[in-house]
């Protein structure tokens, strides 16, 4: 009785360990086919990458920037037309 049930036993956890070994190829399986869909669905959504967002946000800050150092510049500019205006005028 006790190889019998040794055996069963053994029997048990063979299937047990086989089960446990395709669960773990399953789940690789899944994981992989999910993550090919999302890369995929990111592809098909055209989003970029934070690295290129952070260039192009650096990139507006400057443009930015000036444009505010050209429009005192013209604002100064103006001002300066303005007097020599005036002043020929008297």
């Amino acid at each position: 009785m006790t190889s019998a049930s040794t055996k069963f036993f053994d029997e048990v956890a063979k299937l047990f360990s086989g089960a446990a070994g395709m669960a773990q190829g399953l789940r690789e399986e899944i994981d992989n086919l999910v993550k090919s869909q999302m890369e995929r669905l990111v592809a098909d959504m055209e989003l970029v990458r934070r690295e290129e967002f952070e260039v192009v946000k650096e990139m507006a800050a400057r443009a930015r920037a000036e444009t505010d150092a050209l429009k005192v510049k013209v604002a100064e500019l103006e001002a300066e037309i303005g007097r020599l205006k005036g002043g020929g005028k008297k």
